[in-house]
């Protein structure tokens, strides 16, 4: 049985390079494939045995919540927390559920897409006591890495964090198993009420707690543009392709053994 059954999905923000002026826009709930983005999450949560899902909404919170209600799949205990202060960075997002986790939990974003595989070794091989991050090594693979949160790593330690280092050697994929001690070190890098979940990471990997997962040949990608949208698409509509040759090719291995 997994050491993590809990997950808490950041979905509080207006996702306003991706709606434009549409202020009727819902950016967790925009069809990638003809489904709503975040169904590609909670699916992997419930393939990875996750039990009990934190929703931290904000803009538009009853909206969200009564559309993302009809969403979730049945293996999975919903909890709603409201952010009233969501136009502050997501570590003030994360802060809002400091009292509804009790043990280490996985963290994801409702805006990214990501191979269900991420998701498995992170909850695999986390080091419960450490903060744990998904990274990518792939950097030729970035869709805009000038933007993307960049991570300087030794081996399987994170050194640095930042949008802005010059000098780094993977991305930060937006995945996480996180120790309860995530908020104390959140509450402590706060200024001004506000604080970023890269805030956090930095000061946990300035004492040594906070470790590298490297994903390998695993694919994810994050939607903020719809440049972004446009580039998910193309690629999880090849990897869908793939996945039903792969499974195509095994049934008819399955059936030629049989008949041997």
């Amino acid at each position: 049985m997994t050491a993590i059954s809990d997950a808490v999905i950041l979905m509080a923000g207006s996702g306003s390079r991706l709606r434009g002026s549409d202020g009727t826009f819902l950016k967790p709930l925009v069809s990638v494939l003809g489904r709503p983005l975040i169904c590609y999450a909670m699916d992997a949560l419930v393939h990875a045995g996750i039990k009990k899902a934190s929703f931290i909404v904000g803009y538009q919170s009853a909206r969200m919540i009564e559309a993302v209600k009809q969403l979730i799949p049945s293996k999975i205990e919903p909890c709603f927390i409201k952010n009233r202060d969501w136009r502050k960075q997501n570590g003030v997002s994360l802060l809002t559920a400091a009292n509804r986790v009790t043990s280490p939990f996985l963290l994801t974003m409702s805006d990214h897409l990501f191979d269900r595989s991420i998701v498995d070794l992170l909850v695999r091989d986390a080091v419960l006591d450490q903060l744990n991050l998904a990274i990518d090594r792939k950097l030729d693979s970035i869709f805009d890495v000038d933007d993307a949160m960049k991570i300087q790593t030794r081996g399987d330690r994170i050194l640095q964090i930042g949008k802005d280092l010059t000098r780094y050697d993977a991305i930060d994929t937006g995945l996480f198993v996180c120790p309860l001690k995530i908020f104390d070190y959140l509450e402590r890098v706060k200024r001004d009420g506000d604080c970023s979940l890269a805030d956090g990471v930095r000061s946990m990997a300035s004492e040594g707690k906070a470790r590298a997962v490297d994903i390998g040949n695993a694919w994810w990608q994050d939607i903020d543009t719809p440049a972004m949208l446009a580039c998910a698409e193309t690629q999880l509509r090849s990897r869908l392709a793939c996945h039903d040759i792969a499974m195509a090719n095994a049934g008819s291995d399955r059936g030629n053994r049989a008949e041997n």
